[in-house]
């Protein structure tokens, strides 16, 4: 049985780290349309590395338009039989898709009470997946909030490992665009989360 959780009982800190796993989701599971690039054009950061990379997507996507960025998005992941980067946690951990990291992550989504979305046919330990699930958990989708303690058990296990590397391959690929300032986003939210994480479990 799922239970409500109402977001009042998620701090502010945690809300904002869900949103931004989730608009990492969004971003990278479709090219977005036309309101999605709007929305992004009026993000704002601070001097960090993150709010600088968030300030340097929201100027990209301001002279983005969404029939470009699909077709950099097809060139990425999809291609004519592959795009240039393969966005799965099995790829990037053991150079074949569909190997032990998914069935890992399978037996932790049962666990918690996941499940993929009957129109969803890609694998799981997809990028996209990935991020809207560790949203998902901090803000209880899955029937309760997990634990800090859960959310770096999941992190460690099936983001931290490859998600810096994509991130980076993301940012180097030659068909990004938009998307390399995604990845700029990517890489420095997973390096505060690992850190965070981190500091966590001392």
């Amino acid at each position: 049985m799922n239970v409500a959780v109402s977001l009042t009982d998620i701090d502010q800190e945690d809300r904002l780290r869900a949103d931004l796993y989730n608009y990492l989701g969004l971003m990278l599971a479709a090219p977005p349309d036309q309101m999605l690039l709007d929305q992004t054009t009026v993000l704002t950061g601070d001097d960090t590395d993150l709010g600088q990379a968030i300030k340097a997507l929201a100027r990209v996507a301001k002279v983005s338009k969404p029939k470009a960025v699909r077709t950099e998005f097809n060139a990425l992941f999809v291609g004519l039989g592959r795009g240039e980067l393969l966005p799965y946690a099995s790829y990037y951990l053991t150079g074949f898709l569909n190997e032990k990291p998914l069935a890992n992550l399978r037996a932790t989504m049962a666990n918690f009470g996941m499940e993929r979305a009957d129109n969803v046919f890609e694998p799981e330990d997809n990028i996209a997946s990935l991020m809207e699930m560790m949203a998902g958990m901090i803000v209880g989708r899955f029937g309760k909030v997990a634990s800090i303690e859960e959310q770096r058990e999941f992190f460690n296990a099936h983001i931290g490992t490859w998600s810096t590397h994509y991130f980076s391959d993301l940012q180097a690929a030659k068909s990004s665009v938009l998307f390399a300032s995604i990845g700029a986003v990517g890489s420095a939210f997973m390096d505060i989360e690992r850190e965070a994480f981190r500091m966590t479990a001392i």
